[in-house]
């Protein structure tokens, strides 16, 4: 009995001993989380021209929101919705070309409180809006030309502002920003080297357009403006020229013809009509620029690519 009673007694031991063990085992604990990497740095922009540089340079790491996308929509009457205010309030970084070309987002970013950095393209070009730049009365009327994307030197600069705004929003990416826009920089050169070669092979070549848009690419080519300032003026205000301003800007095309009309594809009145009519009726080329991305095409160095390149053509076939 004595036998039995201590195995017993034992044997309780034994389950009491594998209770308790049972009791202060914890489950294992999760593994630690993987670190969440930053959300991309918000961008908004006042037209996709400036929406695909600040892609070109932040990459995946930012996310980019262009408030005017459609090909036809034009910056200076644009008007604004509550969701493009919503937008800019949350945005980190806003991009704009300013000069007066996209006021409404000079509005959108007084009145968002001003929380987010602010590139006004105007201001960074160290352009004088005082004088005159690349239009065709630099000096008889003195006019700001505010369409400088294509202005190849200050695009360049755009880049730089956009990676060091980029990398003090994200600190951890700012070599990456840095690099990306010196990649874009070395594309926009490779686009300088084209436009300047233009002007080596038709120095002083002259040409009419429309309106002031392809300015900096008339001067960076090296060619000659030779439309009636008040033409181009008047097209631009949305405005008719007089009738005598038109009869000159008409004889371009038949008294020492220019080499070359450059048409706004995105402004078509009857006037322009009458214009481009009469270039195609003395067999002068006519080359067509637009101020935003056309329909289908997102790079802004493949679109100044594209018009550079028909210019050149433009000219390479053409009586100098």
């Amino acid at each position: 009995m004595l036998f039995r009673r201590t195995g017993a007694v034992a044997t309780l031991a034994v389950l009491a001993a594998l209770a308790l063990a049972g009791c202060g085992s914890a489950p294992a604990p999760p593994p630690p989380a993987a670190p969440q990497a930053n959300p991309p740095i918000k961008v908004v922009t006042s037209t996709n021209v400036y929406g695909s540089i600040a892609r070109a340079v932040g990459g995946d790491r930012v996310d980019v929101t262009s408030l005017i996308n459609d090909p036809q929509a034009d910056p200076h009457s644009y008007e604004t919705t509550p969701g493009d205010a919503a937008k800019v309030a949350t945005a980190n970084v806003i991009l704009y070309n300013g000069g007066g070309y996209d006021d409404f987002m000079e509005r959108l970013v007084q009145s968002s409180g001003g929380k987010a950095v602010s590139v006004d393209v105007t201001a960074l070009s160290g352009l004088d809006p005082t004088v005159g730049a690349g239009g065709a009365d630099a000096a008889s009327a003195p006019y700001f030309n505010e369409h400088l994307w294509y202005s190849l030197p200050t695009v360049q600069k755009v880049a730089d502002q956009l990676a060091t705004d980029f990398g003090a929003a994200d600190p951890a990416d700012a070599d990456l920003f840095t690099a990306n826009a010196q990649a874009f920089k070395d594309k926009v050169a490779n686009l300088l080297t084209k436009e300047q070669a233009i002007g080596a092979a038709h120095p002083g070549a002259r040409v009419a357009v429309t309106e002031p848009v392809p300015g900096y690419l008339i001067q960076g080519a090296g060619l000659t403006d030779v439309t009636p300032p008040e033409f181009a003026r008047a097209i631009e205000e949305d405005t008719d020229p007089p009738a005598a301003v038109l009869q000159q800007t008409l004889a371009l095309f038949t008294s020492n013809p220019v080499s070359a009309l450059i048409l706004n594809a995105q402004t078509e009145t009857p006037t322009t009509t009458q214009v481009e009519q009469a270039a195609q009726a003395a067999k002068i080329p006519v080359v067509m620029v637009t101020e935003t991305l056309p329909a289908g095409v997102d790079d802004y160095i493949t679109w100044m690519n594209s018009e550079i390149e028909a210019l050149a053509n433009a000219l390479n076939g053409s009586p100098q």
